[in-house]
């Protein structure tokens, strides 16, 4: 275990997402409601 640790990481590279992706994740998280039913979670999307 210790070898698999002690290498040095690389640095992870920061991805730009599309504006068209962050509106279609924002409308999407707007559009699912979460109903619980005697502890059973149901998810729905509203489009």
């Amino acid at each position: 275990m210790e070898k698999i640790y002690s290498k040095e990481q690389k640095q992870c590279d920061l991805v730009q997402a599309k504006p068209e992706t962050v509106q279609f994740l924002l409308n999407f998280s707007k559009s699912l409601e979460i109903t619980e039913v005697n502890g059973i979670q149901f998810e729905s999307n509203l489009n």
